[in-house]
């Protein structure tokens, strides 16, 4: 910019035939010598009437003057371009090196992940029976499956099915048959389990490749309870060794990839700090991990507060699936919908009193597989509260609270067929009986946005409705 500016001042200078140079300080005295005899101009105090000065002069003290500006201009430019010119060809040469790693440990993650498929099944989409951009379901071996490698679980093989808690009964009406890949009508075959297929854009909407997979522990730091907002049933006071719930499905909207809605059964123990033990079942949307708004069976445990271990599904080695017909991670349907058709699915968790390990149980009867003993510290005994109910994450987008959904996305006030449930509330005790719950609490900690209502009749047993839209006039 120097250049071209000093450029158009001398030839403007130029073209007159005479100049005429007024200052008004007392005398200034400019003094220019390059190989030559030194000439002067004089700059006269402003009482002083003004000289002319010749052509001549002016054209001689502009091209001298103009060649030691030029000069300086071309050295300062080249320091003050230099480092910025550096560090952009230093960041365009570094962004590509940080991608090409990202993608590298990507890489290698998914080779933990997706193990070698004996066969593989592609799943309906939602959205039509005729379109085949659902999940992939790959059938592993069951030995190979993630859980496996665990150093502690390394040359093992699943454990065989354990006694059923007594006072089990079989859930008619639950709907069995509600996974979206499964309505093609294949299965895996004997010897394997169904594992959605982890993709690369998958671990790309993550945080970071080392929380994939992982609950969002935090998302706020303005909030005490770190942006998750619940509407829960819980009991606490005793020793559980497990819990079963029918769980009414919806599909709440989500209004931000970082966010989730979700309904569960969590069996816990230890303190709500740093050593936290917590199993997890249920339905959960969550774009950030799936890539789309379809509720989904899913499972979680943690044994530090959801800090270091831990994870959803099959993402790391922990929960044994033994199963080959359920597809933890998959699409669940039909759905419930306002004023329709209600579906919900029934899960029992419960710890087998011969070996210790924490089972899950989907539908009327169906055996998912295990969380091993060794993976706790606090639940290798027993857990000391059950909780039930919803949970959302509210990032605060624009400053107000978020218009995730809960549940049906309407209030408890509204009841069935508009309200979302849990039904047949039950608890495991040291015996391995399974018991009505006593003395269910209910808390809704945001109880403008979401809430619950509680209630016992001959049919449903213990249950609740709870949910709601988010924002809302009483909930900005």
């Amino acid at each position: 910019m120097c250049l071209m500016c000093l450029l158009g001042d001398v030839s403007e200078t130029s073209r007159r035939r005479t100049t005429t140079i007024r200052n008004p300080i007392k005398c200034c005295l400019l003094n220019y010598s390059r190989r030559r005899k030194q000439q002067h101009i004089r700059c006269f105090h402003h009482h002083h009437s003004p000289h002319q000065v010749s052509f001549k002069s002016i054209t001689m003290f502009s091209s001298s003057f103009l060649r030691l500006v030029l000069l300086l201009c071309l050295v300062s430019s080249s320091f003050s371009t230099a480092s910025p010119s550096n560090t952009t060809a230093a960041d365009q040469t570094l962004r590509p090196q940080e991608e090409l790693q990202k993608l590298k440990l990507i890489r290698q993650e998914l080779q933990k992940i997706n193990k070698p498929a004996v066969k593989t099944i592609q799943a309906i989409s939602i959205f039509s029976k005729f379109s085949s951009d659902g999940d992939t379901i790959d059938c592993v071996l069951s030995h190979q499956q993630p859980a496996f490698d665990h150093p502690l679980l390394q040359g093992q093989r699943p454990m065989d099915p354990p006694e059923l808690p007594k006072g089990y009964i079989k859930d008619e009406k639950s709907y069995e048959d509600s996974q979206l890949w499964s309505l093609s009508g294949e299965f895996c075959p004997e010897g394997t389990i169904p594992v959605r297929r982890t993709t690369e854009q998958d671990m790309l909407r993550a945080s970071s490749v080392r929380r994939f997979g992982r609950k969002i522990r935090r998302v706020r730091r303005d909030s005490t309870n770190n942006g998750h907002e619940h509407a829960v049933g819980y009991v606490s006071g005793r020793q559980y060794y497990g819990a079963k719930a029918s769980i009414n499905v919806w599909s709440p909207r989500v209004a931000s990839q970082h966010e989730f809605s979700l309904s569960q059964i969590w069996v816990i123990a230890g303190s709500f700090t740093h050593d936290l033990n917590t199993i997890e079942a249920g339905w959960q949307i969550s774009p950030e991990l799936y890539g789309d708004t379809y509720p989904r069976f899913f499972t979680y445990w943690t044994s530090d507060a959801y800090r270091s271990t831990g994870c959803y599904n099959l993402l790391c080695s922990g929960f044994v699936q033994t199963n080959r017909r359920i597809a933890i991670g998959a699409a669940i349907s039909p759905r419930s919908s306002y004023r329709g058709g209600q579906f919900d699915i029934s899960l029992l968790i419960w710890k087998d009193p011969k070996h210790g390990h924490w089972w899950l149980q989907f539908g009327s009867g169906t055996l998912v597989g295990y969380w091993p003993a060794f993976l706790f510290t606090h639940l290798k005994q027993h857990g000391s509260m059950v909780q039930f109910g919803g949970e959302i994450v509210n990032t605060r987008p624009g400053g107000s609270h978020t218009s995730t959904q809960m549940g049906s996305g309407h209030f408890a006030g509204e009841g069935f067929g508009k309200a979302s449930y849990f039904r047949n509330l039950q608890v495991v005790d040291w015996d391995n009986t399974l018991l009505p719950v006593s003395n269910l609490k209910i808390l809704a900690d945001h109880p403008n946005c979401y809430d619950i209502r509680g209630g016992t009749n001959r049919v449903w047993g213990n249950y609740f409705y709870y949910g709601g839209p988010g924002k809302n006039p009483r909930c900005p």
